[in-house]
């Protein structure tokens, strides 16, 4: 799976990771993140995002 990085603030979503902080398991693939769900660092949403 691929690595998403926020244009915003420059986080990387790694999908082996997921964000537990956000009830993201690990293994959720970027595109199965739900629509409404935001950068936990600048709150940027998932279309600022691109391959890492």
């Amino acid at each position: 799976m691929n690595k998403y990085e926020c244009l915003i603030c420059g986080y990387i979503y790694d999908p082996a990771a997921g964000d537990l902080e956000n009830g993201i398991a690990p293994d959720t693939a970027f595109e199965d993140l739900p629509d409404d769900w935001t950068c936990p660092v600048c709150g940027a949403s998932k279309d600022q995002f691109e391959k890492a």
